[in-house]
């Protein structure tokens, strides 16, 4: 076996060093090239976590507006006028033309009930009345021939007082016959359906040819001039509630708006639920009629302040907050609420701690972190 001379193994160490210094070198910057993309990707993504794209919509400017606090009404119309027509005597329903959604005035014959046994029966009466009114005349003439031989001494006066007698009843009997007669007329009368306003038909119970009862219900005719809303307020709301303020109502399953005035407000609670009625009239509208529901915001208090849209105040801190645009960045800024009311349909709040003229989030951009930053998808008004 051969060694290896001393200046052989200097060689070989020496060779050794230099390829391990050159593999430390090429690896070192293999590394660094590699690692710089991966870097500036990261900072980049960085970056963008703070950047949000907004909308011009998604921001609001905080405006000093006049204001009004409105306590929530809600319900069905009713017509302050309407009328049920009834039949008042018993028969045969006849000549019923009218049907729901026609128009009638007051006074108007609507339907008949067959007449036929209520004019026989006035006819009797009236035959009655006559006979008694005979009667009457044959007792008069009596009555002043008694009289007569009375002053001649002819017969007593028993005998006249008893021809009296006979002429009160005969007359007692005239009246009541008269009376009969008018009980017999007025069931005639009865006989036909007049309408008892003028107004619409809204509801037809019965059909020609029925026969029908006393009481029984024909029609339904309401008055849409005029419409009441009873909204049901608690007792501390209804403290703030006074004759003549308005109320801006919406009808369900439109946009439609109408205004209402308080008319008259109940001056007893409801048994059980210590509620309190307010009823508010409305004027005439095409969009409106009875049994239409109804709901809005009645005004109590008018007011100058800063506001906002109800829900660009969030409260998912332990106070109320904002979230302004300042800088092109989010800054969340604490406020004091004040009245809630409603403007052109929104719900609105007022607040503090926000100058006028502030841009703050609208509810469309969500929660946004503190600090991020704020670019706009189209040009900043």
């Amino acid at each position: 076996m051969s060694f290896l001379r001393p200046k052989n193994i200097a060689l070989a160490v020496l060779s050794v060093s230099v390829i391990l210094s050159l593999g430390w070198a090429l690896q070192r910057g293999y590394i660094g090239k590699t690692s710089a993309p991966e870097a500036a990707t990261v900072v980049s993504a960085s970056q963008a976590k703070n950047v949000i794209e907004l909308a011009l919509t998604d921001e609001v400017i905080a405006q000093k507006l006049s204001m009004t606090q409105g306590l929530p009404v809600s319900g069905t119309l009713k017509a302050v006028r309407s009328a049920m027509v009834k039949a008042r005597v018993a028969g045969e329903l006849m000549a019923l033309e009218v049907r729901e959604g026609d128009a009638v005035k007051v006074g108007q014959i609507l339907a008949r009930v067959d007449p036929t046994e209520y004019t026989a029966r006035q006819s009797q009466a009236q035959q009655q009345a006559q006979a008694a009114q005979a009667q009457v005349e044959v007792a008069q003439r009596q009555f002043d021939n008694n009289n007569a031989l009375v002053n001649q001494g002819f017969i007593s006066k028993t005998a006249l007082d008893t021809s009296l007698a006979n002429l009160n009843g005969a007359k007692a009997t005239y009246q009541a016959a008269l009376s009969a007669l008018d009980v017999a007329r007025k069931a005639v009368d009865d006989t036909t359906l007049k309408a008892p306003l003028s107004g619409w038909v809204s509801q037809r119970l019965a059909q020609p040819g029925e026969r029908v009862s006393p009481d029984a219900r024909i029609l339904e005719i309401v008055d849409l001039s005029q419409l009441e809303l009873e909204a049901t307020l608690t007792s501390a709301d209804a403290m703030l509630v006074k004759l003549g303020q308005t109320a801006t109502l919406r009808v369900e399953g439109s946009g439609q708006e109408v205004s209402a005035k308080v008319l008259r407000i109940n001056p007893s609670t409801q048994v059980g639920s210590r509620s309190v009625l307010v009823y508010l009239g409305l004027q005439a509208h095409p969009s409106l009629r009875q049994g239409v529901f109804v709901q809005g915001s009645l005004g109590t208090l008018s007011v100058q302040a800063i506001v906002l849209p109800l829900e660009s105040v969030r409260t998912d801190k332990p106070e109320p907050y904002v979230q302004t645009i300042q800088n092109n960045a989010v800054m969340h800024v604490k406020v004091s609420t004040g009245i809630r009311g409603e403007i052109a349909g929104r719900a609105m709040i007022a607040v503090s701690s926000v100058p006028e003229g502030m841009k703050v989030l609208a509810p469309s951009a969500g929660s946004v972190r503190e600090g991020t930053q704020v670019k706009y998808t189209t040009s900043v008004r």
